[in-house]
């Protein structure tokens, strides 16, 4: 995962997507990002990323575009693809000095017959009918201008993307070095330098039959086995969320239900961390079982030290014990403790915490 919180400051750096290999974001990876700040803090997103899958960017863009707070996005080497158009979800958009930015139109892959194909060109059109209301709405252009630009598959230097309105202002800072990414492999006009640069690097899409490649793509096989009908429903969620972001009117139960994603989010990862610190607590050494058990009823970590401390050893291990037997590790002469008598040793241990308190 590339998408790392420090503070305010959100960097997403890699492909777009998960390709299966080298750096990447999601929008999961954003959504699990975000739900560590409010979602009224200000945020300033870098983002350095040579494009990617144009869903996912449409995804995350929505995300960013519904915080309530001020998101403000720097490009820091490059902003391609994709990654143009996430970069469009800011309030503000600074171009690092040196850095580019390109927009082109999606692009897809169909396997099946002539239907199938007419299937995927009719949701590429509606998807660069989306990305190009995104792009008038920052530049001020009509999307009919968008759209020609998007086609043309345009290359924009700092200066260049803040003339014609696709950012805001070149800053101070000098651009970090561009993404690893095939730009010589997938873009049809990429600069020559980006170009040269790819090369000089080897940086390229690793063949589907290489073996390393076939080991790294956990997620490839799920999208080249969904079927038609499952690619056309998440498209058209995902058309619909970023047709929504582009209205005046924002939907307001969108936006209670980005706020119950959040608050979910933060309750899990609590309890996550929650139960990290009660396994880590020296208490819990050789009682790993009462531990756990203390871990899954939510208990706090301080009232789950005091239950452990107030719990001999040997009472622990009668749990242990009974989990061996259960899995019949202790022979038919082993001891086997009722499931009365283990909750008596964990209610006797409560009492004696709660007699101390």
């Amino acid at each position: 995962m590339a998408a790392i919180l420090e503070g305010n400051r959100l960097t997403l750096t890699g492909d777009v997507g998960d390709f299966g290999w080298g750096d990447y974001f999601t929008h999961g990876d954003v959504v699990l990002a975000l739900a560590q700040i409010d979602d009224e803090d200000d945020l300033v997103v870098f983002i350095n990323s040579g494009g990617g899958i144009a869903t996912e960017g449409a995804a995350i863009f929505a995300l960013l575009g519904r915080r309530s707070g001020t998101t403000d996005v720097t490009v820091d080497g490059i902003a391609a693809s994709a990654a143009s158009l996430i970069a469009m979800a800011g309030d503000t958009i600074t171009m690092s000095v040196g850095s580019t930015m390109m927009v082109h139109d999606p692009s897809g892959i169909t396997n099946g017959n002539s239907a199938e194909h007419s299937k995927t060109i009719e949701g590429l059109e509606a998807l660069a009918t989306a990305f190009a209301r995104a792009y008038a709405s920052k530049t001020g252009k009509t999307v009919e201008e968008c759209r020609e630009i998007m086609k043309e598959e345009r290359w924009f230097t700092a200066e260049e993307a803040v003339a014609e309105g696709f950012a805001d202002a070149v800053g101070q800072q000098k651009a970090k070095p561009v993404a690893a990414f095939a730009y010589h492999q997938v873009y049809a006009h990429a600069p020559k330098k980006l170009v040269a640069m790819a090369k000089a690097k080897d940086w390229r899409r690793p063949s589907a039959s290489a073996p390393a490649a076939s080991a790294a793509q956990p997620s490839q096989p799920k999208e080249t086995t969904m079927t038609d009908k499952e690619r056309a429903d998440q498209l058209a969620a995902e058309l619909a969320e970023l047709k929504a972001l582009m209205k005046s009117n924002q939907d307001a139960d969108a936006a209670a239900d980005m706020q119950q994603e959040l608050e979910t989010l933060r309750a899990e990862k609590q309890a996550r961390e929650t139960a990290d610190a009660i396994m880590a607590l020296e208490e819990a050494q050789g009682r790993e079982e009462q531990a756990k058990a203390l871990a899954d009823a939510g208990i706090s970590v301080e009232k789950a030290k005091a239950i452990m401390a107030a719990t001999p050893k040997a009472d622990a291990g009668v749990l242990e014990q009974r989990r061996l037997n259960g899995e019949g590790l202790n022979g038919k002469g082993g001891s086997q403790p009722s499931a009365k008598g283990d909750k008596s040793v964990l209610a006797a241990a409560v009492a004696r915490t709660n007699k101390r308190r």
